[in-house]
């Protein structure tokens, strides 16, 4: 098996390489000064990677200027041009960028023979010694490829398949592969096609892994590691990004915290013990303990970077399992159920308990986890897993992006407020996108969405329908809650 690596500047992805963490740029790209100090602290925060938004020339041209820069700082971060739509500025930007992200969607809309056009791009790539990433997110997919396998994980493994082979006959083979979903289920089974697909041509491009579309908070790292995870458990995965509708920086240390995890032999160790107990039948697997264990190290085990890796790590372990219904309950693994037995106040500690080798194992596990977090968050955590595993639904579904240089709007602000004002509509699933261009597409399984349209305006949508144009920012939330309510 041929599997290929591919060189981004001096960083390689895939072959036998280490796992590759990376982000996104959420700063207008034109605002250089903005975008250079959220690179700055990208780095700072070990990133090894960045992509920014290059929509247009303009933005072409701002990123030479922002590459320059951050040359003359000292800073040789791999950057990656996000292009969609316009081969030309792809064309451009393959001139410019380490790295060049395609939409093999609406890679030629302004060009009708995207053939001539993917050949004309390779042959400047070639030239400049630049990467590619055919990166293909669900319900963006070609009119030609949706008529004949719909818009399904299927379809999106036959897009890259052609595209992949369009490489192949231009001889270029610098290439990155994603397919991502905001659905664990679709995306996990759009790579796993992929994956197979290529092992039968001979020849594995690296692929880069994410959940699109996460949210944030909570849901957002727990849905990432659940998909993200089940992968990198088979094998499957070269480079990851956490998506997240925060502060890009935030994405980076929840990556490493995937990454490593995998990496260090940390989740075969787990899981072993996890199926072994799941073999013996019993419902009160001690793995879990080790998990809690190793975050007692930290100066505040009350600290939400430790909630935020633990709740990572567990996502990581029992979110496949879950997903690929190797179990079917998370109360099993542990059992949660007995949580609002207990206190619900948080015990500091350093210490272990020595008694590991209790008889109530269930008992044993829970004080494990209560000197670390409050049996109320440990419940939450279970049904945000279970969510975000597609297995039971417990709360709205929120699908949003993380936000770019194309946004017009705060999203940050808007889908915080959003889930304040909805969290009581179980059983929805509401989209908050930053624009256009992937917003459509890429909600289409939303019940309802609110799209940025520029001009600080928005779209409301009724499913892939949209109700309500260019609606004043202030006034946009209320119009999709009115909206809601009346359906």
């Amino acid at each position: 098996m041929n599997k290929l690596s591919v060189k981004v500047k001096n960083l390689v992805i895939g072959g036998n390489s280490p796992i590759v963490v990376q982000t996104m740029c959420n700063t207008h790209t034109q605002d250089i000064e903005a975008s250079i100090a959220q690179c700055k602290d990208m780095v700072a925060a070990g990133t090894q990677m960045i992509r920014l938004t290059t929509q247009g020339l303009d933005e072409v041209n701002a990123l030479r200027v922002i590459k320059e820069q951050l040359h003359a700082a000292g800073i040789h971060i791999p950057l990656v041009a996000d292009v969609h739509f316009n081969s030309d500025v792809a064309i451009a930007a393959a001139k410019v960028a380490d790295k060049v992200r395609i939409n093999p969607g609406n890679f030629a809309q302004v060009h009708k023979d995207a053939a001539v056009q993917f050949k004309k791009f390779l042959e400047i790539c070639k030239e400049n010694n630049t990467a590619v990433r055919i990166g293909l997110n669900h319900g963006s997919l070609g009119e030609e490829i949706v008529n004949k396998y719909g818009n399904t994980p299927l379809g999106m493994k036959e897009a890259v398949m052609q595209w992949l082979s369009m490489c192949k006959e231009n001889d270029f083979y610098n290439v990155v592969v994603s397919l991502k979903a905001s659905n664990t289920v679709v995306m996990t089974e759009a790579y796993r096609l992929l994956h197979n697909a290529m092992q039968e041509d001979g020849m594995l491009f690296p692929l880069h892994l994410g959940v699109t579309e996460a949210g944030n908070g909570d849901q957002g790292r727990i849905k990432s590691a659940v998909g993200i995870g089940a992968l990198l458990k088979d094998g499957i995965g070269d480079t990851i990004r956490v998506s997240l509708t925060e502060n890009p920086v935030n994405e980076i240390p929840a990556g490493h915290t995937i990454a490593n995890f995998f990496e260090s032999g940390e989740n075969e160790i787990l899981l072993d013990s996890v199926m072994a107990q799941i073999r013996r039948g019993s419902s009160k697997p001690e793995a879990i303990i080790s998990v809690n264990s190793a975050l007692c190290g930290n100066t505040d085990t009350r600290s939400q970077d430790a909630w935020n890796e633990f709740i990572i790590k567990a996502s990581c372990l029992f979110g496949p399992l879950l997903l690929d219904k190797q179990i079917d309950d998370f109360d099993a693994v542990p059992n949660f159920s007995h949580a609002h037995n207990h206190d619900h106040e948080c015990e500091h500690t350093n210490e272990h308990s020595s008694d590991h080798e209790s008889n109530d194992a269930e008992e044993q596990i829970f004080v494990e986890m209560k000197k670390i977090f409050s049996a109320d968050r440990l419940v939450e955590f279970k049904e945000n897993l279970m969510q975000a595993a597609r297995r039971k639904f417990t709360h709205p579904e929120y699908i949003a992006c993380p936000g770019c240089g194309r946004t017009q709007y705060n999203l940050e602000q808007t889908f915080n407020e959003v889930k304040r004002r909805t969290a009581h509509m179980k059983g929805l699933k509401i989209a908050v996108m930053g624009c256009i261009v992937n917003g459509p597409g890429e909600m289409a399984d939303a019940d309802y969405g609110y799209v940025g349209q520029g001009g600080h305006k928005v779209t409301i949508y009724k499913g892939k329908t949209p109700v309500l144009k260019s609606v004043p920012e202030d006034q946009a939330i209320n119009a999709l809650i009115k909206i809601i309510s009346e359906s």
